[in-house]
C-alpha cells in the first residue's frame, strides 16, 4: 500500500507537468502559429491593397485610412468618461470608438484601445440598426439630420431625423450612459396614405479577422437566447459552419474580442431571429451578426417606437452583472469566457475581485488581493491538507520501525505485508488520507489559469516589477532581470513570425525565465525537499521528485504571472503547515536540522578524545 501512495503520487505529479507540457508545447506553438498566419495574411492583405488587387485578381475597392474614412461624412462626436469617438451621420453608424480608460499597451503614455472602426477604413467593424421591409427605409448610405446640438454625452442625447419619399418620417434618439451601454430609440411615423409593415433590425459588422485574434477566449460571434442559451462561434469555426439562424423571445447578440464586445439587446419581450452569417466582400471576409425583430404594421397617421440597448465596451464582470440586472439581459456576464470549470472560475474570481476592490481603498493592488485569497483557498482546503499532511507525517515518523520491519520480513513478502498493515492500524495510518488532498490543487490550477486570461480586470493590473498580471513575468535570469541591455526574447518573436512556431516556443522556454517562477520553484523544492513525502522512496523516484518544480518553472514561466504569484504564495503556505505539523509530532525536518548545525557548538581540538 506504501507503494501504490508513492505512485499515485508520481503519477499525479508526472500528469500535472504533461497537462502544462502540452498547454506549452502543442497549443502555445498552435496559437503562435495561428497568430504568424494572419499577421502574414494581414500583410499579403495590405500589400494586394496597395497594388489594386484583390485575392481573385479583380480590382480591389480602395481602402481609406483611419483618418480618411473619418472625414469622409459628417459626424457627431461621442464623448463620455469611459468612451470618445463619433457617430456617422451617413446611415447613423456607431463606428469610431474608443475605450479612455484601457490603454494598448503598460505605458500610461500608450494610445487608447479602439473599439469600432469607420466603414471604408481597413478591418471596419462598426454597428448599424434601424428598419427593414418598408420603402425608403434608411440604409448605410441615408444621410441623416442631426436635430439636437452638440455631442453625445451622458447628460445630452443626440436625436437625428429622416423622411423618406414615400411619406415615412423616421425619428432617432441616441443615449449613452457613464458606460458602456448605448439607448436607442427609433421612431416611425407614417405620413403616407397606405399602411406599412416594418420590423427592427440590428446589426454588427467586423471586415477580416483581428490580427490579434488569439485562443485564450472565444472571439467572434457571441449571443445569449432563450431557449439555446448561449451560442458562440470562433472565427475560424464561423467561416466554416456557414449562416445559422437562431429564434429567440429577448436575449442578446453581436461580437466580442477577448476583452471587449459589441452587442445588441432588443426588447426581451419581443421575439427576433438572430443570424450569424460570413459573406466575401472586396478581396475580405465579412463577419455579421444580425437580428430581425417582430414585424408590425403602421397605419396611416399612426407610428411605432422601438428601443434598442447597445453594449460598446470592456468586459468588466461587475459592469455586466449589473446591466443585465438592470436590462433583464440573460447570463449577460458569460460574455466573459469562463471556460469549463466556469462553476470553480466565476466563485474565484468574485472572491479576487471582492478583494481587489476592499484592499485599492487602501492603496493596496491585485498583488495583496492574490494574497488574500491564497489564505482562502488554503483555509477551504485546510481540513483535506492538514489530514494528508498529518498523516504522511505519521508515516514518516514510523520510517525506521518500517525499515526495520523490511529487514526482518525480507524474504516473506506476504509476513512484510501483514506486519506493515498491522503497524498502519496501531499507528491509525491510512496512506490514502495522504493521497487524495493531491488532486485538489488541480481544478483550482484550471480554474485560476482561466481567470487570469480571460478576465479584463487582471490586464495591466500591476504588482511590483510586474506591470500586468495578466502577462508572463517581465524579467528573465539571462539578463540579471533587467540589469544588462539585452533582450533575450526577441528571436523567439522572430522566430515565430517566421513560421516557426514551435523553434520560438522552444527558444522562449530556455530565455523566459522570470524572477517569479524562479521563487516559485525554490518554494516548492523547499516544501518537498523538507515534507514528508520525500520519505520512504526509492533515490530514483527521489531524484525525479526533486526535479519536478524546475519543470514546473520552465513551463509556468510562460503563463500569467499572477497565476505564478499564488503558486507561490500557497508554496509558503504549504511549508510553513508542514513544519507546524513535523514539530507537532515530533519528527525531524531539515529545517530544525540545519538551523542545528549552524547554531550549534563547532568542536575543537581539546574537545577530541583520543580513544586508546
Amino acid at each position: 500500500m506504501q507503494n501504490d501512495n508513492r505512485n499515485s503520487m508520481i503519477f499525479i505529479a508526472i500528469s500535472f507537468v504533461l497537462v502544462l507540457a502540452y498547454y506549452q508545447f502543442v497549443l502555445g506553438p498552435s496559437e503562435a502559429r495561428q497568430k504568424a498566419q494572419a499577421a502574414q495574411a494581414h500583410a499579403t492583405q495590405v500589400a494586394q491593397q496597395q497594388s489594386g488587387l484583390a485575392p481573385n485578381g479583380q480590382p480591389a475597392a480602395p481602402k481609406l485610412t483611419r483618418a480618411q474614412a473619418l472625414a469622409a461624412g459628417p459626424r457627431v462626436a461621442v464623448d463620455t468618461p469611459a468612451l470618445s469617438g463619433s457617430i456617422s451621420l451617413t446611415g447613423a453608424r456607431l463606428d469610431d470608438l474608443f475605450l479612455k480608460q484601457y490603454r494598448q499597451t503598460t505605458d500610461p503614455a500608450s494610445p487608447p484601445e479602439e473599439l469600432l472602426r469607420p466603414l471604408g477604413a481597413e478591418n471596419a467593424y462598426y454597428a448599424t440598426s434601424g428598419w427593414v421591409g418598408a420603402p425608403g427605409a434608411p440604409d448605410d448610405s441615408t444621410a441623416w439630420t442631426q436635430t439636437s446640438q452638440g455631442p453625445l454625452t451622458p447628460g445630452h442625447a443626440l436625436d437625428l431625423t429622416y423622411t423618406a419619399p414615400s411619406g415615412l418620417t423616421f425619428n432617432r434618439e441616441i443615449k449613452v450612459d457613464f458606460q458602456y451601454m448605448f439607448t436607442v430609440t427609433d421612431t416611425v411615423v407614417n405620413h403616407g396614405t397606405a399602411a406599412v409593415s416594418i420590423a427592427p433590425y440590428g446589426a454588427v459588422l467586423r471586415k477580416g479577422v483581428p490580427p490579434d485574434a488569439g485562443k485564450a477566449a472565444t472571439e467572434g460571434a457571441i449571443g445569449v437566447f432563450d431557449k439555446l442559451g448561449l451560442k458562440q462561434a470562433r472565427y475560424a469555426a464561423w467561416k466554416k459552419d456557414g449562416t445559422k439562424d437562431y429564434a429567440s423571445t429577448g436575449g442578446w447578440t453581436g461580437i466580442t474580442d477577448k476583452y471587449w464586445m459589441t452587442v445588441f439587446a432588443p426588447p426581451q419581450t419581443e421575439p427576433m431571429t438572430a443570424r450569424y452569417e460570413v459573406t466575401p466582400a472586396d478581396g475580405v471576409d465579412v463577419y455579421r451578426v444580425s437580428y430581425v425583430g417582430q414585424s408590425r404594421a403602421i397605419q396611416p397617421g399612426a407610428s411605432t417606437t422601438e428601443v434598442t440597448h447597445v453594449f460598446a465596451g470592456a468586459k468588466v464582470v461587475t459592469t455586466l452583472r449589473s446591466y443585465g440586472s438592470a436590462l433583464k439581459l440573460p447570463n449577460f456576464d458569460k460574455a466573459v469566457d469562463w471556460g469549463w470549470f466556469e462553476i470553480l472560475s466565476k466563485p474565484v474570481f468574485l472572491v479576487l475581485d471582492f478583494y481587489a476592490g476592499y484592499l485599492a481603498k487602501v492603496g493596496l493592488g491585485f498583488g495583496w488581493a492574490i494574497l488574500a485569497l491564497t489564505v482562502s483557498i488554503r483555509a477551504l482546503m485546510f481540513p483535506a491538507f492538514n489530514a494528508s499532511y498529518s498523516m504522511s507525517t505519521k508515516m514518516k515518523k514510523v520510517q525506521p520501525e518500517m525499515k526495520a520491519m523490511q529487514e526482518r520480513f525480507k524474504g516473506d513478502p506476504a509476513g512484510q505485508q501483514k506486519e506493515m498493515m498491522a503497524l498502519y492500524a496501531r499507528e491509525k495510518i491510512n496512506p490514502v488520507t495522504g493521497c487524495i488532498p493531491m488532486l485538489l490543487p488541480l481544478p483550482v490550477f484550471y480554474a485560476l489559469n482561466n481567470v487570469f486570461n480571460v478576465t479584463i480586470e487582471m490586464r495591466h493590473a500591476s504588482f511590483g516589477w510586474v506591470k500586468d498580471l495578466s502577462a508572463p513575468d517581465p524579467t528573465t535570469i539571462w539578463n540579471l532581470f533587467g540589469l544588462l541591455p539585452w533582450d533575450p526574447l526577441h528571436n523567439a518573436w522572430i522566430l515565430a513570425m517566421e513560421g516557426l512556431p514551435v523553434a520560438g516556443g522552444i527558444f522562449t522556454l530556455v530565455f523566459h525565465l522570470g524572477a517569479w517562477p524562479i521563487i516559485y520553484a525554490a518554494t516548492m523544492f523547499l516544501s518537498l525537499l523538507s515534507g514528508p513525502t520525500m520519505t520512504g522512496i526509492d533515490p530514483t523516484q527521489q531524484k525525479l521528485m526533486r526535479w519536478m518544480p524546475w519543470l514546473f518553472m520552465i513551463v509556468l514561466a510562460q503563463s500569467a504571472v499572477g497565476l505564478v504569484i499564488y503558486w507561490s504564495f500557497s508554496s509558503v503556505f504549504t511549508l510553513v503547515q508542514q513544519y507546524v505539523l513535523m514539530r507537532r509530532f515530533k519528527v525531524d525536518n531539515p529545517f530544525d536540522q540545519f538551523v542545528a548545525r549552524l547554531m550549534g557548538p563547532k568542536a575543537s581540538a581539546k574537545d577530541v578524545k583520543v580513544v586508546e
